[in-house]
């Protein structure tokens, strides 16, 4: 988590109103795909760190700064691309205040069976993104 959390905090400030969100996918004890939401705030994180895992994915442990999405915007849910991938485990650091996302990515995933822990370095997590979160507490 704490390199995802890096990788978030490397992007703090480009990706527009999105929040920067790292993402690192680990099999086998190895980093076999890494992401960053990109500038602009798309692609997401995990759709990055995706693309460079490529097969890799299936059966591995996501470790991402923020719950995945979960709702049809400007780009598919990012919970959707983890389920569809294979991915046996999701580390999330915190869940997302954003209503359209709210506990829904998470749930999508424990409902298609992934172990999904919830919590792992949240109060970095929170610094990270203090004013994605600040936009989504009012």
């Amino acid at each position: 988590m704490r390199k995802a959390l890096a990788l978030s905090w490397e992007q703090k400030g480009r990706t527009g109103e999105n929040p920067a969100v790292g993402c690192v996918i680990v099999k086998d004890g190895k980093i076999v795909g890494q992401g960053v939401t990109s500038d602009g705030g798309r692609p997401h994180g995990e759709t990055n760190a995706l693309q460079v895992a490529g097969r890799q994915a299936k059966g591995a442990s996501v470790y991402v700064a923020l719950e995945p999405c979960s709702h049809y915007g400007q780009t598919a849910p990012c919970a959707n691309a983890l389920i569809e991938a294979g991915i046996a485990q999701c580390v999330i650091a915190v869940i997302d205040p954003d209503p359209r996302v709210h506990w829904r990515g998470a749930a999508l995933l424990q409902e298609a069976g992934i172990d999904t822990i919830i919590g792992v370095c949240e109060d970095d997590a929170f610094q990270v993104n203090a004013d994605f979160f600040a936009r989504h507490s009012k």
